[in-house]
């Protein structure tokens, strides 16, 4: 277990984990069809967006918790 101050740190690395997954898997299949090496292909695309994924989504998750607080009807 981590402490609570990590909590951002780790919400910003899982989210982009799944995001990037999802992503990389989809646009690879998209781009380049199912072949032999589709897996492979795919690690490789994931740990690319991975890696670009985590500090975006870092840096934008407050920004768009900001956007979400004021276009949704609050109590």
């Amino acid at each position: 277990m981590f402490p609570a101050r990590f909590q951002p740190v780790l919400f910003a690395f899982i989210m982009s984990g799944f995001m990037a997954f999802l992503m990389s898997g989809i646009l690879t299949f998209i781009n380049l069809g199912w072949f032999a090496a589709f897996f492979s292909a795919w690690m490789k695309a994931y740990l690319y967006a991975h890696a670009c994924a985590f500090p975006l989504v870092f840096i934008f998750a407050p920004l768009s918790r900001k956007l979400a607080g004021m276009l949704s009807k609050t109590a």
